[in-house]
């Protein structure tokens, strides 16, 4: 992780790993019998530093809260990394036991196995947005097209330019605090119209 971290995941191979430990390429293949198995491990090691919470003495949305905090300190501290993390399927043990325990934190709280599942999915539609944006960067993101120059958006797209210092990531910590609270709120709001 810490070659990706340093030189991005583009760079990464058996050979520069092997170069990195002081060992041959191959001898790597006798861990992991593939690339593939290795981004596997690459994908458990980022989901022990997401951390799913399950002290009793919080209730269900600080435990949430928690994790969601969790995962997103996960994504930034490899933000090279995350893209893929992104897309990967979590079908490994490590991966398994996330969803399992934050769907766990859902129907402790009484939550049905299909408000469950739809909770689980919206917090990470969320979370997953608000650090791709944070790690990758709409910013940065791929366009042929010249950018439109900030004088340009002053002059003939008033309401992107007066929102345009709230993007910043100076900004970024108290977005990313709201749209959670928000997302609680909304699951809260559910539960309590089915008592």
């Amino acid at each position: 992780m810490a070659l990706v971290d340093r030189d991005g995941l583009a760079k990464l191979s058996t050979r520069r790993l092997g170069e990195a430990l002081g060992c041959e390429a191959m001898s790597i293949y006798h861990h992991f019998p593939s690339k593939a198995h290795l981004m596997d491990a690459l994908i458990d090691l980022m989901l022990a530093e997401a951390h799913v919470v399950r002290e009793p003495q919080w209730d269900w949305r600080e435990r949430l809260r928690r994790a969601a905090h969790g995962f997103r300190a996960m994504a930034l501290k490899h933000p090279a990394f995350f893209p893929f993390f992104a897309v990967h399927r979590l079908n490994t043990p490590a991966g398994v036991a996330y969803i399992d325990g934050i769907i766990g934190i859902l129907r402790e709280a009484g939550f049905s196995d299909r408000e469950a599942a739809i909770y689980f999915r919206e917090l990470g539609y969320y979370l997953t947005g608000a650090a791709l944006d944070e790690t990758a960067g709409y910013a940065r993101g791929p366009s042929s097209a010249e950018p439109v120059s900030n004088e340009a958006i002053a002059a003939s797209f008033k309401h992107l330019a007066a929102a345009a210092p709230y993007f910043q990531p100076a900004h970024f910590d108290a977005t990313f605090e709201t749209g959670l609270e928000i997302l609680l709120a909304g699951v809260e709001r559910s539960s309590r119209r089915r008592d």
